[in-house]
């Protein structure tokens, strides 16, 4: 995300908490279009997932990616990818929280709307 976050798990927490709200705006957006489009909840869930997914979690996923599959052979090598990244130590927390964050985000978002919607239709859901 490169916000200036706190260090360690308390920086992944906050991340998480961002990419709950990425997950709450992304379903809510694919909730209208699909809406608009004719289209199930099924396709404004998944959609939603991957969006919000790759939105919040997209950079560090990739940094985390990227430090796993190159080979950083040489000292100055591991400084320069290590030199763009935001607390590099807790890179695979931050990039856990942010994904469950997200997907968190999508089903309150998504009980929010059928609650919402069910109430609107008479039904109480219980």
């Amino acid at each position: 995300m490169n916000l200036p976050l706190h260090l360690g798990f308390v920086g992944a927490l906050e991340a998480g908490i961002i990419a709950l709200l990425i997950g709450m705006l992304a379903y809510a957006g694919w909730h209208w279009l699909c809406r608009k489009l004719g289209w199930s909840v099924g396709h404004a869930i998944g959609w939603a997932c991957v969006t919000a997914v790759a939105i919040s979690a997209g950079i560090d996923a990739w940094n985390l990616f990227y430090l796993g599959m190159m080979k950083l052979e040489s000292p100055l090598y591991a400084r320069l990818a290590l030199q763009g990244i935001h607390d590099a130590g807790s890179l695979g927390s931050r990039v856990v929280c942010e994904v469950v964050g997200a997907l968190a985000g999508v089903v309150l978002s998504w009980h929010w709307f059928s609650v919402r919607s069910a109430k609107k239709n008479g039904r109480e859901n219980g």
